[in-house]
Formats: structure tokens, sequence, C-alpha cells
């Protein structure tokens, strides 16, 4: 089995989120099931000058993208096994961020989509399957159908299409999209690409693509409905028959508290010591009183209304009344980071923000956090509850996608469960929920250990995901190969 993974960043060497993190570590668990994995991806100016330096060029040709022809270089590198892949054109990727958010955005990834297709023979890999991710490798698919699906070496590749956060959809105006791929008027059409009088290059991998994934069940549903559907529920209700979720994992070797250089101290499910002095060392490093018997709240997230901050702020001073410090990291939407800091400055010792990205607190945040907060309006996956979970620190999530699909809200009866759920996105259900939480910790310490040991033995790693996209793949190849046996 040979598989292209093909997206717009990938861990270690472009971030924004967590389609990086998937990215990066899918490969190595589909590499232990003996599949040739490799992903193409960007080769971006701000990479790390330790990676580019060890890069080797693979090949270069000319692109043709509208009526320009484009140098298209192709590097590579091994790490952990794995080969990547970088598409290599200076005047493209040489901004200072990944994503400019303007129509030279669609230059760069329409030059992107068609640099995966043209490169395949001249690096000498042709894949069975082609797996797109999100709105940037949409426009495979299409192409692939449309301009190349008649070449003898094209003609048996499947496409797999990924959808990360269906918010995001790459919407340019037609006659741009025309220009620059060369597809014919035909093609703006319902039934294809066109979208609400604009070219969708996410429909592009919706309606082309052979199979279409979500990074979780749940999110696989409500991508189905008005509420969640971002207006393409009617389309994905229509190709349902070839959409599944499958749950995301986290790279356990970058994520084990036991073994992790970020921390002062390790720990593990059986030797919890080491949490308390992550703790101590959260609570100095963010100049919090120095306490353990008070709950830590921690939140990591992009400050944006999606991750459920207008919640905290209707009810923060309600959350401040109970014996608790608040702890936040990450950038975003000015409004929110304005709340935080004003918040901050309030309540001093209390609550602490930095508005920056940094691994380093982050690691830190997830070992020494009592609670880990994520009241989400909507989460294709999530991957902050399943780290913290690792890490024995406790979820309050909202329950939606991949957020209702990892945490196990807790249930006194049974005693069971891996932490605490909301249903409605409604500030005051969050703010009892945080409540709940608090005092099973303040009141009932051995049940709240049972908790902890509950939440840090559960199996998040990519195995059993990645046994799930290789039947995946293995079911689209294994019915082309019946087919041309009849």
């Amino acid at each position: 089995m040979k598989v292209l993974i093909c997206a717009s960043e990938c861990v270690p060497f472009a971030k924004t989120g967590g389609l990086a993190d998937v990215v990066g570590s899918l490969p190595k668990a589909l590499r232990a099931l003996d599949v040739d994995v490799r992903v193409i991806m960007p080769k971006y100016k701000l990479i790390d000058y330790s990676y580019i330096k060890n890069m080797e060029h693979v090949c270069d040709f000319e692109l043709l993208l509208g009526a320009e022809r484009m140098y298209c270089g192709i590097d590579s590198l091994t790490v952990d096994g794995v080969r990547f892949y970088f598409v290599d054109n200076l005047a493209l990727f040489s901004q200072d961020m990944l994503y400019t958010g303007d129509e030279r955005e669609g230059v760069r990834f329409v030059f992107f989509c068609r640099a995966v297709l043209e490169c395949l023979p001249k690096i000498g890999f042709i894949p069975d399957v082609l797996h797109l991710n999100d709105w940037q490798t949409g426009l495979v698919s299409a192409l692939l159908c449309g301009q190349y699906r008649h070449r003898d070496e094209y003609r048996d590749v499947k496409t797999v299409y990924t959808i990360h956060n269906l918010r995001f959809q790459g919407l340019f105006a037609w006659e741009f999209i025309k220009r620059l791929t060369g597809l014919d008027d035909s093609w703006y059409d319902p039934e294809r690409l066109e979208f609400y009088g604009l070219c969708s290059m996410m429909k592009a991998g919706i309606v082309f693509s052979d199979r279409v994934t979500t990074v979780s069940p749940t999110y696989a549903e409500e991508i189905c409905s008005s509420y969640m559907g971002e207006r393409l529920d009617g389309l994905l209700t229509k190709f349902k028959d070839k959409l599944s979720g499958i749950l995301n994992g986290i790279d356990y070797s970058l994520y084990d508290p036991a073994n992790d250089p970020l921390l002062p101290c390790g720990y593990n499910v059986r030797a919890k010591s080491g949490k308390r002095t992550a703790k101590t060392a959260l609570q100095r490093e963010f100049g919090l009183a120095q306490r353990q018997d008070v709950a830590v709240i921690g939140f990591i997230a992009r400050l944006t209304s999606q991750k459920g901050l207008d919640l905290i702020s209707c009810v923060l001073e309600d959350i401040m009344e109970q014996d608790v410090q608040l702890v936040f990291l990450g950038m975003g939407e000015k409004q929110y980071e304005q709340m935080l800091q004003n918040a901050a400055q309030r309540y001093a010792g209390r609550l602490a923000f930095r508005a920056v990205l940094s691994d380093k607190l982050a690691h830190l945040i997830y070992a020494g956090s009592d609670l880990f907060l994520m009241p989400s309006l909507f989460e294709p996956c999530g991957l902050s509850q399943m780290i913290a979970m690792r890490y024995g620190s406790i979820p309050v999530v909202r329950e939606t996608g991949g957020l209702k699909d990892s945490v196990m809200p807790y249930n006194k009866y049974t005693d069971m469960g891996t932490g605490f759920s909301f249903r409605n996105y409604n500030a005051h259900e969050m703010l009892y929920t945080i409540q709940h939480a608090v005092r099973y910790r303040q009141s009932d310490p051995p049940m709240w250990g049972r908790l902890m040991t509950r939440a840090m033995k559960t199996d998040f790693s990519w195995a059993e995901s990645a046994k799930s996209y290789l039947g995946l793949y293995e079911s689209m190849t294994a019915k082309e190969t019946v087919e041309n046996e009849i």
C-alpha cells in the first residue's frame, strides 16, 4: 500500500493548529502497519533552517499556472523514518505567516494542488491513495478527475479527503480559479465547484474524492445538519454514503508525562507525585499563589468564538467566586486577548494569561493543571482534551464533535468516566459543570484519584485510528482490483 498525504502544514515543520499534529503523527502510525506512506507540503521560508539545510533536491520543472510558466522544485527530507516532500517556489511560500487570508492564498494553493499531481511521475512515487486534507488540497481531486485521469499513471489513483474544520472552505471567484486551472465553464456548476456564486475548493474535495472523512464520528454526523453544516450540509447529506468519521489520536512520543523534557519532573499513572511538582512550577511561572489545595484550571486554544471565550466572558466573575486559579495560553481575536488581559489585572495572583505560542508553557499547563476547560461551540476533534487526560488533567468540555467522542462524563452512581461535560452552548451550564467538578475535587480526593487514573490510562495513541485509515484505503483499492479482474 502506497499513500501520499497532502497537507498545507505538518509538525515539526510548520503549524497553526491540529491539522499539523495529525499530519505529523499519522504517517508514523501507518508505517508501523507496513504502509509506504509519504507526506507532501509547501516549502515555507519559515521552516526552521536546521531542516532546510538537510533537504535534498529531488527535481524541478516548469509548472503552468494560467498563462504563466512558474518554477516548481521538489525537495525531500526523511524524519523519523517518514519521507517528506516539499514543494518549492520562493515567490509563493516566503510569507512570514502560513496563511494570509487574501486572494494570494488561492494562487499559492492552486499552485500546490497542481504541483502535487505534476510531481508524481517525476519523484517516482505513484501512490495507491492520495490522502488530502482541508480546503488547501481539495482541488487535487477535481484536477485529477478533470485533467489527469486519462493518463495511465494516474488511472488507478484513489483519493481520500479529510475535513479537519468545515468552516474554512477556500472560497474564490470562479474566473480567478478558471484562469489558474484551465478548467472550462462546465465545472462552474452546482453539481461541481459552484458554491453560492463562488468556487469552493473544499466542495471540490467533497464532490470528487472517492471517500470523505472527518476527524471524529460525531463531527461527521453534526456537519450533515444545518446548524453545523456551514451551508454544505445538503451536499454532505447527498454524499453520506462515502462520509465517515475517524477519531484523531495523539503522538505518545511527544506527549508522555513520564519522559517529557519540558517538565520539571516526570510522573506516570502509578507515581503521580511529579504532577504536584509541575503544579508548583506552573504557579511560579505564571505568578499564582503556590498552593496545592486550590483547583488550577487550564485553557490552551486559539482565542476565537469557536473556543467558547464568549461563555467564559459571560460568567468569569462567577467562576472566580470559587477557590480556583485560571491559566490561559493562546493568541487570537483582539477582543478576547483584551478581555483576558483585563481579567489578569483584576484577579492578579489567581488568573494569568500569556498571549504567546509556546510548547514549553503548554506542556507545563497540561501537567500542572487539575482541570482543563474546553467549552467549544464546535470542535471537529480536538487534541487538547486528549493530551490533558494523558497528563492527568481532567477535562471539562461541551458535548460536541471529538470532545463528545473522547470524554466520558463522570457518573457518581457507577464511579465511571474520564471528565465532565455539558450539552448546550450555554454559559451557566458551563459554570455549573465547573462548580460540580471543583466540588468533587475538594470533597472526595479518593474519587478524584480514580478519575485521574482512568483519564491517564485512556488510549489515545494513533494505533487504532491508523488501522481505521488503513482499512479505508484497502477497501478502496480492493474494489478497484475486483473491478479490473472482472
